[in-house]
Order: structure tokens, then sequence, then C-alpha cells
């Protein structure tokens, strides 16, 4: 590998104005937390852009790695060389020389961000693209289709040579936008729906309901798991707040109106997580409803479930298809996990015809005929394990025959 460092770009970050500083310098903590496992990186941070120098760490493991960081648009592995014709000229060739397979076809593209430089880009163009094709004949130009773009970008410190630029994961940096808390169901869409949420630059914690001993501690480690999971993506601990629901969803279920039991269990669960949010400082729910994919997902549904709230509740998926759901799953991890078939407390009496189109009226009657709703909503917040998940503690063992699980996907 002939390149020395690595060229990060930044996303829409670039567009915040006066606040572009404090998105930059987040990004930049973001990165090297992220990298923290290679200890000889250096980095160097000029205005738009961040350089890593490599010092001899594995490139393409530390370019996996970088994939997966918030609020970078893209990046390049790219060659030093002086801010002078012949540096840049002898370092153009050196880089087309290291290709793994010699192209037929190339063009050069100069970019001058540093205006000072006695050659401007045009003029530029020519001088490199001729010092390549006479060291190597058998190459042509191509200015409209070329195999390989040889980029030259001029700046003040240095100029960076380099063919290649690879997408990042966009979205803005980690805790920019505000803190959230999600809910964690264990089946395919809350996970992505937190995914998304991260990539919008809010920190992040989960809130996830078990109804012990209905559902199994198997139950409990795969909801770890997609936490774990998620803090691949934060670079830093995750907290996973577990809350017991047994009482309250035995309760619920004790007034016979099978059809409510969805959008009764869901509601408590928006009043438990409200007081979370207070108690942790958070300014938002995320869940991962998608518009008519289940009966609490109906906009009539959504409207009575919802009115149990009044921080904003986020809904990432609302507007997707089940599979762009499943392939962002996929992309980020968490699919095979999500499938595994352990039961969680949504998959529990879980009625044959559950209500689509609830009446708020009716719903909020039915729950007053339940006495002690208020203090068991409050016996569940107190009762409220926390856990603190790193992205590197050991995965648990599962043990499942079938992988039908996490369609019920509730949030």
């Amino acid at each position: 590998m002939i390149y020395d460092r690595i060229l990060v770009r930044f996303g829409e970050l670039t567009m915040k104005g006066r606040n572009r500083g404090r998105f930059e310098q987040q990004l930049l903590r973001q990165i090297k937390l992220s990298l923290r496992a290679f200890s000889a990186l250096q980095y160097e941070k000029t205005y738009g852009r961040i350089y890593i120098i490599l010092n001899g760490e594995p490139y393409d493991k530390v370019a996996e790695r970088l994939k997966d960081v918030f609020g970078l648009s893209s990046f390049s592995p790219v060659k030093r060389a002086e801010p002078e014709l012949e540096s840049i000229r002898d370092t153009a060739l050196d880089v087309m020389r290291s290709l793994s397979s010699v192209p037929s076809t190339f063009k050069v593209s100069v970019r001058r961000g540093w205006k000072e430089f006695h050659h401007d880009s045009q003029q530029m163009n020519h001088l490199v693209g001729s010092h390549v094709l006479r060291a190597i004949p058998a190459l042509k130009v191509d200015v409209r289709s070329p195999q390989v773009e040889l980029r030259v970008d001029i700046q003040y410190e240095g100029a960076y040579i380099y063919c290649e630029s690879i997408a990042g994961a966009g979205g803005f940096p980690y805790g920019t936008s505000g803190k959230a808390l999600l809910l964690l169901s264990g089946g395919i869409d809350s996970p992505v729906a937190g995914w998304l949420a991260l990539r919008k630059g809010l920190e992040l914690e989960a809130v996830h309901f078990h109804s012990y001993p209905f559902t199994s501690e198997q139950a409990k480690q795969k909801v770890i798991a997609l936490a774990r999971r998620l803090a691949h993506y934060t670079g830093r601990p995750l907290k996973l707040h577990l809350v017991p629901f047994t009482e309250v969803q035995t309760a619920l279920a004790g007034q016979k109106q099978d059809h409510l039991m969805i959008t009764m269990m869901r509601r408590a669960m928006l009043r438990i997580t409200g007081e979370l949010a207070e108690r942790h400082g958070a300014s938002a729910v995320v869940t991962g409803d998608s518009l008519g994919q289940v009966a609490s997902q109906t906009l009539g549904s959504m409207n009575v479930i919802g009115r149990t709230m009044e921080l904003p509740l986020l809904r990432p998926l609302i507007m997707m298809d089940k599979q762009e759901i499943i392939d962002i799953a996929e992309r980020i991890g968490t699919f095979a996990t999500s499938i595994l078939p352990f039961e969680d407390c949504c998959t529990l009496f879980v009625p044959k015809s559950p209500s689509t189109n609830p009446n708020l009226r009716v719903v909020e009657k039915v729950e007053s005929f339940i006495p002690e709703l208020d203090a068991m909503l409050q016996r569940a917040v107190d009762g409220t394990e926390t856990v603190s998940l790193r992205a590197t503690d050991r995965e648990p063992e599962f043990v499942h025959t079938t992988a039908a699980a996490g369609e019920n996907d509730w949030f």
C-alpha cells in the first residue's frame, strides 16, 4: 500500500453555519473513539477536512471501521506530496504504478485549494498527465469515461494524490442532535429505527419491556445483543433499560378486551418510557413504527397510542416498506439476531382480531377500570434495571431451531 494517510470529507454538517465548529470537533472525537484500537494513528484537522496519518497501521482495517462513523460523506486513501510541481508529478506516477491492475485509460483531475500555487488547474492537468503518459506509454487519456481518475488536491500544507473515494455513513456526528430513548423490542424494525436515529446525530438509550417468567432469559439476551450492535455505531457504551412489565400486562389482559390489548399495552409502555425519559434527560422517544405494517401501526392506532405522551415521537421507518427495512437490517448487522425465535412481551396475549381503529374514549374508559394502573406503571419505572453495554463485550450464545421469529415487531 503506497498511501500514507486517509482524507476524510464532511457530510451535511458543512451547512451548520456558526455551529459548524462544534459539529466538526464532535466528529473528530467520534473518529478517534472508533479508531482507538489503532494506536499509531495521528490526526490533522484543517478547515473542511480531517487527515488520518496511518503510520504503518493497516489501511483496510481502518477503512472498514471508518465506514460506520456518522457525519462522514466520503473518504479516500491518499499519498501526500510537497506542494511543488516535481514532487506532485513523481507522486502521481507512483500512485498510478501502485494500482493492482494497469488501466488502459485515465484522466487527471486537479483541484487547487491553494490559489497561490503557481500553475492553475488546467495547466496542472496537462503537466501531471503528460508526465504519467511518458512513463507509462500504454495508457490513454479518456476525459469522458476513464477507468481511473487520478485526483490531485493541492492545499497550502501539501498536495494529496489518490484514485479512490469511498462513501461514508453520512448524517451527523453522534450526540450532536440531542438525546432520545429508543423502544427496542427485539424484532427487525426497532434496531433499524435506532440506527437511523443514531445516523441523524441523536444520543440514544434503549428501553426494553420484559414479562418474566412468560418471556425467557434468551429473549433478554437477544435484545442485549441488538443493543450491543447499536453500540458499535456509537463508539462508546450504550445504556439499556430493562423494564419489568408482567404486572401491567396481566392487569391489562384481565380486562378481557382482547381487541384493545395491543393498544393498551403500547399506551402503558409509552407512559413508562415518558417517565424514564424525564429521569434520564431525554427529549424524544424513537419507535420502529412503519405505517400499516401491523394493527398498532395504522393511523388510527398511532393516534390513540401517541396521546399518552407529550414528548416528540420519532418514527424513522414510518414510510418504509418491510423489504427496505430488512435490507438496512442486513447491512447494519442486526437482521440475523432479530429473527431469532425467542418470544418477547409483545408476542404474549396477542388477540386474533386486534382493533385497527380504536376509539380513544373507549380505551380510556377501559383503562379507568384498573384502579391501580398508575401505581403499577410507577412500580415498573422504579423496578427498571439499567445495564451499560459495549460493542466489544462477549456475545451470548443462542440456541434456536427456526428463523421465523421477529415478525411481530410492535415498535
